[in-house]
């Protein structure tokens, strides 16, 4: 029973797994095909089942080898996180490093400082996916994930990148047709511009204004003839002059800059949408993810002009 499992087996599997097929796995492994199934046949016989199902082109994990996998490479990347603990913090980050973040930020800022990154620490390789939806906090598929607003889960640690408002706003000639909105009930008589994303409330913009006892948020349910889950469409559905629109500063403020979009309701706030590092309490001390971190702090914080 105690053999069950052996540890020169997780990395053979998870190398296995990722790529796809015996014939692969043996390319990467240096192996003959013949050897990896061989191996693979002696794990399954000591696991007491099957991990695997085997067909002519490819491979399928079973229910029980995806158990294993799952297993297998948290392990691993405990290892990996244990043996960079133990060396010295001054030395240069290295490993694998698993990103998420959404599709148009992912793709206009993270994606970039993921480019600088490796330029500076060769030895760090980068995974990165871009998601409409966020996936759980508590994921293990992910090292760092880039959120928008600070997550309430006390299981992860978040750390703050910069400053990030999301604001009304339209094309001028939008507000020249409609009129200009005075009080935030006045959006619900204008075309609004709906954006779907994550577990985020759809249809609901909540707008607070005023200043102590005086100050009052306001739950404004929008209606539209336009929606999507993409960020850009509903930018250029904006400067196309379709309607009022809430996004992310990062997002509109070139256009805010040169005309292109006007703000709507300047005097009211919308919910926090800071930008947030968030990842695993046991992740808090990887050289590597704490090297990624700040860099990314401090890349984020040039580009919003965000002040120490």
């Amino acid at each position: 029973m105690r053999d069950t499992v052996q540890p020169a087996d997780l990395g053979f599997f998870s190398t296995l797994a990722a790529s796809g097929s015996l014939s692969a796995a043996a390319r990467e492994l240096g192996l003959t095909a013949a050897a990896v199934s061989k191996r693979l046949t002696q794990m399954e016989s000591r696991a007491g089942v099957a991990l695997v199902n085997r067909t002519t082109r490819r491979m399928m994990l079973t229910p029980e080898g995806e158990l294993y996998l799952e297993h297998a490479r948290r392990i691993l990347d405990e290892i990996d996180e244990l043996s960079e603990l133990l060396g010295s913090a001054k030395k240069s980050p290295k490993g694998l490093l698993r990103v998420n973040a959404t599709l148009g930020f992912g793709r206009s800022h993270v994606a970039p400082a993921i480019s600088r990154f490796v330029a500076r620490y060769p030895q760090v390789a980068v995974q990165l996916q871009l998601s409409v939806t966020p996936p759980p906090l508590t994921d293990d598929a992910f090292d760092v994930c880039i959120r928008f607003g600070e997550p309430p889960d006390t299981r992860v640690v978040a750390k703050r990148l910069a400053a990030n408002r999301r604001l009304l706003c339209a094309a001028p000639a939008y507000i020249a047709s409609r009129g200009m909105p005075l009080t935030a009930h006045d959006l619900t008589r204008h075309n609004c511009i709906g954006i779907r994303q994550g577990d985020e409330a759809y249809g609901v913009w909540r707008l607070s204004a005023g200043r102590g006892a005086a100050r009052k948020t306001e739950a404004v349910r929008i209606n539209g003839t336009l929606t999507t889950n993409d960020g850009e469409i509903a930018v250029k559905w904006a400067l196309e002059g379709h309607g009022i629109l809430m996004r992310a500063e990062w997002d509109i403020k070139q256009y805010l800059a040169d005309g292109s979009l006007v703000r709507v309701l300047p005097d009211h706030e919308t919910p926090n949408a800071d930008i947030f590092a968030v990842y695993s309490q046991r992740h808090q001390m990887s050289n590597r993810i704490r090297a990624f971190v700040d860099f990314l702090a401090l890349e984020l914080s040039g580009e919003t002009g965000e002040r120490a």
